[in-house]
């Protein structure tokens, strides 16, 4: 990838963006659970045997976090990016247990220049996040604001001269 960053106009519909791979430590998902989810399934080995997951399994919370930094190392840390006004859509389909690898992609469903923030463009993404044998543990839609490549104030357009 060049040095330039990533701009709105690189986040064209039907671009993919590949996630991963991020293997997942036993000690990571209990270290997660203890600070932040502290229910016995993701806290230790037995009670996560016991329970529906199968297995010592990181919180979906955990997932949302580690499918996050596969994003910003995949893209977002190498883009205009501006901040997310929110998630639309976060789905926990199968547990991440210890030893799980993951991986997956991102993919731009939509975009379009936001009108009120000139120079801002909004881009609508699908992500899939998926273990080692191919099954989709998590799913997720948002838009992300992403800086273009020619802002407004650089070619002599503010807000008070656009229509």
């Amino acid at each position: 990838m060049s040095a330039e960053k990533l701009s709105f106009e690189d986040f064209q519909p039907g671009r993919r963006f590949a996630l991963g791979p991020k293997p997942v430590t036993t000690e990571e998902i209990i270290e997660f659970a203890s600070e932040f989810d502290p229910q016995p399934m993701h806290l230790d080995e037995a009670a996560g045997r016991a329970s529906i997951l199968g297995g010592l399994a990181a919180s979906g919370w955990h997932t949302s976090s580690m499918f996050m930094r596969m994003m910003a190392d995949s893209y977002v840390l190498h883009s205009l990016c501006e901040g997310a006004p929110g998630v639309d859509l976060m789905e926990w389909r199968k547990p991440v247990l210890a030893g799980d690898t993951l991986s997956g992609h991102s993919i731009v469903l939509e975009a379009r220049p936001m009108r009120s923030r000139l120079g801002i463009g909004i881009v609508k993404l699908r992500h899939e996040v998926l273990n080692q044998r191919g099954e989709l543990v998590c799913v997720s839609e948002n838009s992300v604001m992403f800086g273009m490549r020619a802002r407004p104030a650089d070619i002599g357009i503010s807000p008070e001269t656009s229509a």
